[in-house]
């Protein structure tokens, strides 16, 4: 592919964010409008969102039903609008196989990106969890895609077993230490809930940053917390989606179930979005 300067410029901004000192914060815009909100109040990166592409559609998520397709839209949606890197979350690669990765990782950064994510969940209920060595082969296959692209692509590496039933962290830990050798630039375990296990994730697969993510239940810690466990990113999933899903159910409660519009004051007036959209 021949990328436009400002991918390559986008690229490297996603890169020095992750090799420079200190913690960032990577919020999850599920379409264009909410990706120039984020970007209007000064955030350096974007990461998409699998769940919250999913509620857009009237589709749930995990089940395996939001086709590559789909993500791809999405991604090239929020890439066009704003200048900010964006972080495509590729869930398991729509694919078993090692190719897959790597073709969702070359198409991704067609559509724009220049990072992405790679899980090793299968999709499947009765089997959630790649086996190690295919997990391992399919990261392999997703760091070669990446660095035969003529930018830097950051490759995140999911290890999912906290959020599958597997609440085994000496195999997540294995996992991720598996990854970033196979060539992953970002580790990322989602469920983690505890210093100690933060901690424990962050000195196995150090110098490597470590993602975590926040929103998703009663975290306890906040962002300065987490840059002292010396996490580098933090992520926040499908959250700031059902943030708004939340306040649009409501509203539309309150109308069905009593009559009344009081939700109405609490709604960004109408003229400072018009103005916002035209300003980013």
């Amino acid at each position: 592919m021949n990328p436009s300067s400002l991918q390559t410029d986008r690229a490297a901004v996603l890169q020095k964010l992750h090799a420079s000192p200190g913690i960032f914060v990577i919020p999850n815009p599920w379409d264009a409008g909410s990706a120039k909100i984020l970007a209007s109040l000064g955030f350096k990166a974007l990461a998409t969102t699998s769940a919250g592409l999913s509620f857009s559609i009237g589709k749930p998520d995990g089940d395996g039903v939001v086709n590559l397709k789909e993500a791809l839209d999405n991604v090239r949606s929020i890439a066009a609008a704003t200048s900010l890197p964006v972080s495509a979350d590729l869930e398991n690669g729509y694919g078993d196989t090692p190719d897959a990765c790597a073709s969702a990782i070359l198409l991704a950064a067609e559509a724009g990106a220049v990072g992405g994510s790679i899980e090793d969940a299968t999709g499947r209920r009765s089997d959630p969890i790649y086996s190690l060595e295919l997990a391992v082969d399919r990261v392999k296959a997703a760091a070669a895609a990446a660095r035969s692209l003529p930018f830097p692509f950051t490759l995140t590496a999911r290890a999912e077993n906290l959020i599958h039933g597997r609440p085994d962290l000496p195999d997540t830990i294995r996992r991720l230490v598996a990854f970033a050798e196979a060539g992953a630039d970002v580790l990322f375990a989602p469920g983690l809930k505890t210093r100690e296990e933060i901690t424990a994730v962050v000195k196995a697969v150090a110098p490597k940053p470590v993602n975590v993510v926040m929103g998703l239940s009663q975290d306890i810690f906040t962002v300065e917390e987490l840059g002292r466990l010396g996490v580098r990113r933090v992520s926040l999933g499908s959250s700031l989606s059902r943030v708004a899903y939340g306040a649009f159910l409501a509203a539309a409660q309150e109308i069905y179930q009593q009559g009344t519009f009081s939700f109405a004051q609490e709604a960004m007036p109408y003229a400072d979005l018009n103005t916002l959209f035209r300003s980013v």
